[in-house]
C-alpha cells in the first residue's frame, strides 16, 4: 500500500510538470483496466473503488504537496555552494519533509535534481538510523527487547499444542531477564520464559496471546502475554509471584480458559464481519488490520466512505444471522496450492508458509466465510452468542474501522447501556420508553425559552440603551460609552454594543459584564468610528488584558473575557487613554 501511495504521488507531481490542471490520474484508471483486464478480470470488477480511492489519494496528496514543495523551497533558497560549486541539502532539512510531510527521500531528490542540487543522504541515513534506535530503545524499556536481544536458536522449536488443549506439561528451554539469559529466576523477578511444548497462544494474526500460569514444583509465573521471537520461539512474558524458575525445570504451562474463550469468540466473529461487509459493500472490502483479545474486536477494512446507520445495521445483522445459524466452524491443514484452490481469502502482503490452515464456516460447498488464518476460533458460531456494533470509525483514507462485542461481554455493554437509560429516565422523570419523547418535549421546551429570553434581553438592551447614549463621552471625533453592568451575559452584551453603534455612527462602545463569577467584555464601533480608525478587536484586547484576559475580534464588533473581575471597572477607565492614542 505504501509503496503504491509513493507511485501515485509521483504521477501526480509528473502530471503537474506537464501541465495537467487538476486531479487527472482516476481519468487514467479505464485505460488501464482495458489494457490489461484479460490477465487481470479483477480490475473490471473493482473498476468504481479503484477510481474513487485514486481520487482521494489524488486530492489528498494535492494539498500536502503544496505544503512540502513550500518547505522545500523555503530550504533551498539560500543554499550556498560548495567549494566545487555544488549545493546539497542538509540531511536535517530531508528528513524533516520525510518526517513531517511525508515526502520519500526519493521524491525529495529527484525534484531537487532538477534545480542541480544534491541531497546529504548520509545525513537523512544517520537521522533515520537514530530514530529507529530510539523506537528500539522503547520497545526493550516496554520488554519488548528478549524477543530480538535473545538467542534463543539454541533452544527447541516450540512445539505449539494450543489449538487441542489448553494445558500441557512442558520443559523450560530459557529464562530471559533485561535481555541476558540467566539460569534461574527468582520471587518478582519480570521475566521472558521460552517452553519446548506450550498451548499459550503467541500473538500474531492480530490476535493477542494468551495470559495463564507456569507452575514447577518450585515455582509459579504469572504469564501475562505470548509472543513469538524472530525465529519463531514463543517467548511468555511475565513474572515469578513465588519460589524459583530454573533453566530446565519441568513445568506444567495453563492458559486462562475464559480469557482464550472470548478470545477466540472475537476473533470468530471477525471473520463473520467481514463476510457480511462483503456481501452488504461489496467485494472491494478487504481486511487491513485487525485486533481481537478478551474484549473487543477491532477490526479495519478497506471502504471509501463512513457506513451509515442502515448499512452499520444490517452489517450486524449479517453477522448475528450467521451466529444464530449456528454454523460448524472447521479447520483444515493444506498445502498453499491446496488452500488457494478452495478460494479461501488470504490477507494481502502476508507472508504464508508451504503449509496453511484454513477455517471454514458453514457447510463445505457454500460456506458463509472461508479464510487463511492460524488463530484459535470456537466450534460453532452459536458460541459465540450474539455480536453488537459499539462504533464505526475512519483510520486512514479509505480506511475504516469497525469495533464490536460478544458473549459476556456484549452482556457488559448492554447492561452499562440499560443502567445509563435507566439513569437518564430518572433525570429526565419519564419512563424508559418515553426518554426519546420527553427529550424532545424539553428539547422544544428550551427552544421556547430561549427566545423568550432574547426577546426580554432585546427590551431591557432598548430600555439600558438611551442610558448608556446619554453618559457618552467625546473624545476627538469619537463618542465613547463604557459601563460595567451586573447579572449580564456575554450575548446581553453584545446586542446592547451592536445597538449603541447602530444607533450612533461614530460611537465607540465597551461594555463589561460579570455573570456567574465570569468576566465578559464586548465592543463595538460605528461606522464613523471605524473610518477614523477605530478597531473594536484591539480595543477589547487591550482593556480585556487589564483585567487577566484575552480575546479580540473584527473592527466593527469584539468580544474578550478577563479572570479578575474585580478589575473590571480600572479596565474600563484605561478605555479613554486607548482612545485617545488613536
Amino acid at each position: 500500500c505504501y509503496l503504491v501511495r509513493r507511485l501515485l504521488r509521483r504521477a501526480a507531481r509528473h502530471g503537474r510538470l506537464l501541465g495537467i490542471k487538476g486531479a487527472f490520474l482516476a481519468d487514467v484508471v479505464d485505460t488501464v483496466i482495458q489494457e490489461n483486464k484479460t490477465y487481470y478480470p479483477e480490475l473490471a470488477e473493482k473498476r468504481d473503488y479503484l477510481k474513487r480511492v485514486i481520487s482521494m489519494e489524488e486530492e489528498r496528496f494535492s494539498t500536502t504537496i503544496d505544503q512540502g514543495l513550500q518547505l522545500l523551497s523555503a530550504m533551498t533558497e539560500n543554499i550556498e555552494s560548495d567549494a566545487n560549486g555544488k549545493k546539497t541539502l542538509g540531511g536535517e532539512d530531508a528528513f524533516k519533509l520525510y518526517d513531517t510531510y511525508g515526502f520519500p527521500l526519493d521524491l525529495t531528490s529527484e525534484i531537487l535534481a532538477e534545480r542541480g542540487i544534491g541531497v546529504d543522504e548520509a545525513g537523512f541515513d544517520r537521522l533515520m538510523n537514530e530514530q529507529r534506535e530510539r523506537a528500539r530503545a522503547a520497545r526493550v524499556a516496554a520488554g519488548a527487547g528478549a524477543l530480538t536481544d535473545a538467542k534463543d536458536e539454541d533452544t527447541p522449536v516450540t512445539d505449539f499444542v494450543g489449538y487441542e488443549k489448553y494445558e500441557s506439561d512442558a520443559h523450560v528451554a530459557a529464562i530471559i531477564a533485561n535481555s541476558e539469559r540467566i539460569g534461574f529466576a527468582g520471587s518478582g523477578e519480570k521475566v521472558s520464559v521460552i517452553l519446548d511444548r506450550t498451548p499459550f497462544y503467541a500473538e500474531s494474526g492480530g490476535q493477542v496471546g494468551d495470559i495463564g500460569v507456569i507452575t514447577s514444583d518450585s515455582a509459579v509465573v504469572r504469564v501475562t502475554g505470548c509472543k513469538k521471537s524472530p525465529t519463531g520461539r514463543f517467548v511468555h512474558l511475565g513474572e515469578v509471584i513465588s519460589g524459583k524458575l530454573g533453566d530446565g525445570d519441568s513445568v506444567t504451562a495453563k492458559v486462562d480458559i475464559t480469557y482464550r474463550q472470548n478470545t477466540m469468540r472475537n476473533h470468530s466473529v471477525a471473520h463473520l464481519l467481514q463476510a457480511s461487509l462483503r456481501r452488504m459493500l461489496g467485494n472491494h472490502v478487504q481486511q487491513a488490520g485487525q485486533l481481537v483479545d478478551s474484549r473487543r474486536v477491532r477490526f479495519d477494512f478497506t471502504h471509501f466512505a463512513a457506513l451509515t446507520e442502515e448499512e452499520l445495521s444490517l452489517v450486524e445483522h449479517g453477522v448475528n444471522e450467521a451466529i444464530l445459524a449456528g454454523l460448524n466452524v472447521n479447520t483444515d491443514v493444506l498445502s498453499i496450492d491446496e488452500a488457494r484452490k478452495t478460494g479461501a481469502m488470504a490477507l494481502f502482503g502476508e507472508k504464508y508458509g508451504d503449509k496453511v490452515r484454513v477455517v471454514r464456516m458453514g457447510g463445505e460447498n457454500d460456506p458463509v466465510s472461508l479464510e487463511f488464518c492460524g488463530g484459535t476460533h470456537v466450534s460453532n458460531t452459536a458460541k459465540i452468542g450474539l455480536f453488537h456494533i459499539i462504533s464505526e470509525s475512519s483510520v486512514a483514507a479509505g480506511v475504516r474501522r469497525i469495533e464490536g462485542a460478544t458473549g459476556y461481554n456484549l452482556i457488559e455493554v448492554l447492561t452499562e447501556s440499560e443502567s445509563s437509560i435507566k439513569e437518564t429516565a430518572q433525570t429526565l422523570k419519564a419512563a424508559p420508553n418515553e426518554i426519546s419523547e420527553r427529550a424532545a418535549a424539553i428539547s422544544a421546551e428550551l427552544r421556547s425559552k430561549n427566545r423568550e429570553i432574547e426577546k426580554l434581553s432585546g427590551k431591557i438592551a432598548g430600555m439600558q440603551l438611551s442610558g448608556l447614549v446619554g453618559a457618552a463621552k467625546t473624545i476627538g471625533e469619537f463618542k465613547v460609552v463604557t459601563a460595567v453592568i451586573k447579572g449580564e451575559s456575554a450575548d446581553t452584551l453584545r446586542v446592547l454594543t451592536d445597538k449603541v453603534k447602530e444607533s450612533e455612527p461614530s460611537a465607540v462602545v465597551v461594555l463589561a459584564g460579570v455573570s456567574g463569577g465570569k468576566l465578559s467584555f464586548a465592543a463595538a464601533c460605528g461606522k464613523d468610528a471605524v473610518a477614523h480608525k477605530a478597531h473594536a478587536g484591539n480595543i477589547v484586547r487591550e482593556v480585556a488584558k487589564l483585567a487577566g484576559g484575552s480575546g479580540g475580534g473584527r473592527p466593527e464588533s469584539a468580544m474578550a473575557g478577563g479572570k479578575e473581575p474585580e478589575k473590571a471597572e480600572a479596565a474600563l477607565a484605561a478605555v479613554a487613554g486607548i482612545i485617545a492614542a488613536i
